[in-house]
């Protein structure tokens, strides 16, 4: 039973993933800056009680500490930002394909491994990214045509959702090294905990250019945001770390990928949206691409544990 609970885990998360862009929309009267500086506080303030103790007996060095900025910068900030923004944009490009563009994130994780980690890349690596990029402009334009109408709009909100995954992804390589050193419960401490220390003058900033105040959220709003928090924000995170120490990297991408479809689902059952047969198509070629590119990342670290253990 043991073997299966990491798996199960990881899909729990995956399911709670799925789930985020349909409780986000309901916050669409609020600046994205906003969500993104309640969502990290409300989680924060859950948080503390059940993990302080790991954080009191943990001592950061200082590249640890750079990381850890490092990893909020990307990934609580700019990643949640643009995702938002991106789901913001609904109109002009569906939950759905926000979604999907997210699973270009492993490609932007093995570019930034290669950069600062000097993990090798091959030509079948570049094969493989240039196939998921190529798809992923069929997944934003059906057909792979334009539309004049929405083009523009669905431009910027694929460039969004592109750089979340860019922000998501390049994280990884950075929590990679941290996490050698850190728990994963401290790492989710301070990366929500900085996120909050960053957002909140740029929270102040875009009130004030804007002639008023800062956009308090209501009753109802603070309810959705408080379930950000304990599904499909810190909690998920959380189980997905909890699920990973015990999954191999290979079988936890492969359940990962889980996650887009079902949100696909999800927006075709409430917002009776569809894709077209080409979106299908590039769709399936996109998740393809990705999981052969986790091979070749899951070939590669273990080369790296081999080489090691020789050592």
């Amino acid at each position: 039973m043991k073997n299966y609970i990491g798996p199960v885990l990881i899909i729990i998360a995956a399911l709670l993933w799925a789930f985020d862009g349909l409780i986000r929309r309901h916050l669409y009267t609020l600046p994205p800056i906003t969500i993104i500086f309640f969502e990290h506080l409300i989680g924060l303030i859950i948080l503390s009680p059940f993990i302080f103790k790991y954080v009191r007996e943990t001592k950061l060095e200082k590249r640890e500490w750079w990381l850890t900025i490092l990893i909020a910068v990307l990934s609580g900030f700019l990643g949640t930002l643009w995702f938002t923004t991106a789901l913001g944009k609904v109109q002009f490009i569906s939950v759905s394909v926000v979604f999907l563009l997210q699973k270009l994130q492993p490609i932007f994780a093995i570019t930034t491994a290669r950069i600062f980690l000097k993990e090798k890349l091959d030509s079948k690596y570049i094969k493989w990214a240039v196939l998921a990029f190529l798809s992923a402009y069929f997944v934003t334009f059906p057909n792979g045509i334009v539309n004049l109408q929405t083009g523009e709009g669905t431009t910027i909100a694929a460039f969004y959702a592109l750089g979340a995954a860019f922000a998501w992804g390049s994280s990884t390589t950075f929590s990679k090294m941290l996490l050698g050193r850190v728990r994963a419960e401290v790492s989710t401490f301070y990366r929500f905990l900085f996120t909050v220390i960053l957002v909140l003058p740029v929270l102040f900033f875009f009130g004030r250019s804007s002639g008023g105040n800062i956009s308090i959220p209501n009753m109802s709003q603070f309810g959705f945001l408080a379930l950000i928090a304990v599904s499909t924000g810190m909690v998920a995170l959380l189980i997905y770390y909890k699920g990973l120490a015990k999954t191999p990297v290979h079988v936890s991408t492969i359940l990962e990928l889980t996650f887009p479809f079902i949100a696909i689902l999800l927006d075709y059952i409430v917002n009776d949206t569809a894709l077209t047969s080409s979106q299908w198509v590039a769709s399936f070629v996109l998740v393809f691409s990705i999981y052969q590119i986790a091979r070749l990342r899951q070939n590669l670290d273990e080369q790296v544990k081999l080489k090691e253990n020789q050592v």
